[in-house]
């Protein structure tokens, strides 16, 4: 290289120096099995869900039950909805999930995260829109452990002077 004397020939030299180009946002493929279906797993405290969505008429079945009859409480069947509905999907894929372990309300939980991953899988241009919402994340909480010593994880034995 020639050498510099000035300012001004720094900032002729460096203008011809290439910046690195900054790495490329990931790019999301469809994943799809043979049966032109998207898996997903989602999960929420104890209780894991297996989900696979196919384009159809909108019917969910959840360990072979139709949504509705699993999960009774309203709260449960609009918290199971709440991708579909967020993604203006409603009525357009057959979801059929499998959920096993924690309770019925861990279970809506691990059902609607596995949707919402399944969707992406399917049209991985709904994942703005599904990841503003917090369908994507992992709800991480789960029961704090019993402790010895202790009656249950944090409350201690009742405290007696005699």
């Amino acid at each position: 290289m020639a050498e510099i004397s000035s300012f001004s020939e720094l900032g002729a030299v460096t203008e011809t120096v290439v910046a690195p180009a900054a790495p490329a946002a990931p790019v999301h493929e469809r994943k799809l099995d043979a049966q032109g279906r998207s898996y997903a797993t989602g999960k929420r405290k104890d209780a894991i869900a297996r989900v696979w969505i196919k384009p159809g008429s909108g019917k969910i079945v959840v360990n072979g039950k139709d949504f509705d009859k699993y999960f009774a409480r309203p709260v449960l069947q609009m918290i199971l909805r709440q991708p579909i509905l967020a993604a203006n999907r409603d009525g357009q894929f057959d979801i059929v999930a499998s959920v096993a372990g924690g309770g019925l309300s861990g279970q809506a939980g691990a059902v609607r995260h596995g949707i919402s991953k399944a969707l992406t899988y399917f049209e991985p241009g709904l994942r703005s829109v599904l990841k503003k919402g917090g369908f994507l994340t992992r709800d991480s909480r789960v029961v704090e452990r019993k402790k010895y010593g202790k009656a249950k994880a944090r409350r201690s034995f009742q405290f007696s002077k005699r």
